[in-house]
């Protein structure tokens, strides 16, 4: 299978081929702040099954357990399509919401939550592992 991922304006596209290797939620404040919203949703393939095309610019930060993330946004519209994380090297989350299509699996881990999940949003996803 073979899905693509893109930022608002067209210019940063993502192949990304076969099954992702993880989907996630998170709800840590750093992701709600980037995704604008109540939780950020991420599928992860390895590297080498994502192409890249278009141009990126990144910015790095600390997440709340020590680990460095590379958030890669499209440097004309702004949007953070895909992320690295120093502890899972030769991977890469895509934001789930830049794919255009409807076939990921659902997420199957689910984190801080619900340590930082809003009271009122319910997941039901069959199988999902609640973490912090």
């Amino acid at each position: 299978m073979r899905r693509t991922a893109g930022c608002a304006c067209g210019q940063l596209i993502l192949t990304c081929t076969g099954d992702p290797i993880r989907v996630s939620i998170c709800h840590c404040h750093a992701c709600k702040r980037l995704s604008g919203s109540a939780f950020s949703w991420n599928a992860r393939w390895e590297s080498a099954q994502v192409t890249i095309t278009g141009s990126y610019r990144e910015w790095r930060r600390t997440g709340d357990e020590g680990t460095t993330i590379t958030n890669s946004f499209c440097p004309d519209c702004g949007t953070t399509v895909f992320y690295g994380l120093g502890d899972a090297e030769g991977q890469i989350a895509v934001r789930a919401g830049c794919f255009a299509d409807e076939t990921l699996p659902p997420p199957s881990v689910s984190v801080y939550d619900p340590a930082r999940r809003v009271d009122w949003l319910h997941i039901d996803a069959p199988g999902l592992t609640r973490t912090g």
